[in-house]
């Protein structure tokens, strides 16, 4: 167990964890308000959106940011939309050039084309101090997880890539910038503008995944809250939460 600062980022550095985001919810339970960055070189029971586990292969990142919000809880899922820009900013600024497709998928996915390089988890619990965030991110830098039910693919593929650490201190700094801008909900319109600017095209085809429905439509934008906006067959429909494939 390293604690160190890198680039004026609080880093907590471990060689295992059963999860970083689980690491960082046990010490805001004990007191922690960060912010600070929580990196495993494997997490043995890493996990996705949905209860889904994240196979963590070394050399890849795994890495979450905790920080205490004033927000309320409702706004902490713009956090997604927030990370999402931060790390496609930190991958075009850690690679040159930058893999061709990069591009961000609704609510939390980083893609490059159609496959998926890495991906986003917000997890939060109310505290003494505030609400506790916590932003787990994982991408696929060295390898790709065997058998997984996606297109996926890892940044080395696409060119010269950093190290886990590097890449991560390129994240931290681009979280920073934009954890500002977001303001705990006030800037999010410009968090809503940037993700637009960097996500798949308007007009995409694609799905959408409720556990109770699955609908299929073109890609509209997301609303003043952040929420995805599908055109369908019955007209335009408003999601706030679900598993989107894309359908190239």
């Amino acid at each position: 167990m390293d604690f160190f600062r890198q680039n004026d980022h609080r880093l907590l550095r471990l060689a295992s964890v059963d999860s970083t985001n689980a690491e960082a919810l046990r010490r805001a339970a004990a007191g922690e308000r960060g912010p600070l960055w929580i990196m495993a070189d494997v997490q043995t029971s890493g996990r996705g959106r949905a209860g889904r586990s994240w196979v963590s292969e070394p050399g890849n990142l795994h890495a979450s940011l905790l920080v205490t919000l004033s927000a309320p809880a409702p706004k902490a899922y713009q956090l997604s939309l927030v990370a999402g820009v931060a790390v496609y900013d930190a991958i075009r600024n850690a690679m040159q050039p930058a893999p061709a497709g990069l591009c961000l998928k609704w609510p939390n996915d980083i893609l490059i084309g159609t496959e998926k390089a890495g991906g986003i988890l917000i997890e939060s619990t109310a505290s003494a101090a505030g609400l506790a965030a916590v932003i787990g991110i994982g991408i696929d830098i060295a390898t790709v997880p065997p058998e997984l039910e996606r297109p996926a693919t890892h940044l080395a593929a696409h060119g010269a890539c950093p190290l886990p650490q590097e890449l991560l201190a390129c994240i931290a700094a681009s979280t920073e910038h934009w954890l500002a801008v977001w303001d705990e909900g006030s800037g999010f319109p410009a968090i809503r503008n940037a993700w637009l600017n960097r996500a798949h095209p308007i007009g995409e085809r694609m799905s959408i995944d409720t556990g109770a429905e699955r609908i299929v439509g073109a890609f509209h934008g997301l609303d003043d809250d952040g929420a995805l906006i599908l055109d369908t067959e019955t007209g335009a429909r408003r999601f706030t939460f679900g598993d989107v494939s894309l359908t190239r």
